[in-house]
């Protein structure tokens, strides 16, 4: 059974885009759009050039920003607001992963490598802003991205999350290596599988997964 391998977990760590709202709705797809706006503008290439440029700053670096800022010196603060100023139309409420979410022992976290705002609004959204008890954004991580183990160092050690008892759900499976290195449980939240001994379970669904755990 999936539960007992989660009986001494009492930090939950979740990632946000695409792990707490369902891939489908293409939430991410408008930021990505105006991530490739700012590239065009900072780096004075065309769309298809800075697209190019996003994604492989995101493969090389974890997020564009880090890109960015690296290449760039770009200031990380004006490029979250700017690409976060999107539309949640998208996005319904879930009151069932609400429910779930709260019913879980224990302190519940969000970590992305977005803004804490942001992370605010889309949680708000879909109705679990109640079910959390702390939201951490790449801000927090003094802008070092997921997959760095130092920035998931700096979060855990302002969040007060203990490994040893912590699980965390994430749609890239990448940044599920440093949390499963640290001695975390680990969740890949995804519509496809992915393989590597840092995931230890996938789910497509994770209402039936968490329901799973109650």
């Amino acid at each position: 059974m999936v539960k007992q391998h989660f009986s001494h977990v009492r930090h939950w760590v979740f990632d946000l885009d695409n792990t707490l709202y369902p891939p489908a709705v293409r939430l991410f797809d408008q930021i990505e759009r105006k991530m490739t706006d700012v590239v065009m503008r900072v780096t004075g290439t065309d769309h298809a050039e800075a697209n190019t440029l996003r994604k492989r700053w995101w493969m090389d670096h974890g997020t564009t920003l880090a890109g960015l800022m690296a290449n760039h010196q770009l200031d990380p603060d004006a490029y979250l607001t700017e690409v976060h100023d999107i539309s949640f139309d998208a996005l319904e409420a879930d009151p069932h992963l609400a429910e779930l979410i709260s019913n879980l022992p224990g302190r519940k976290i969000v970590y992305t490598n977005g803004s804490a705002p942001y992370a605010a609004r889309v949680l708000e959204a879909r109705g679990l802003e109640a079910a959390f008890d702390a939201i951490y954004g790449v801000e927090h991580a003094n802008y070092r991205p997921k997959p760095e183990p130092q920035a998931f160092e700096t979060v855990f050690s302002l969040s007060g999350t203990d490994a040893a008892t912590a699980a965390m759900f994430e749609d890239d499976p990448r940044n599920l290596a440093a949390p499963h290195a640290m001695g975390m449980r680990t969740v890949h939240v995804a519509p496809e599988r992915a393989e590597g001994e840092h995931i230890q379970h996938h789910t497509d669904d994770l209402t039936e997964f968490l329901a799973r755990l109650s």
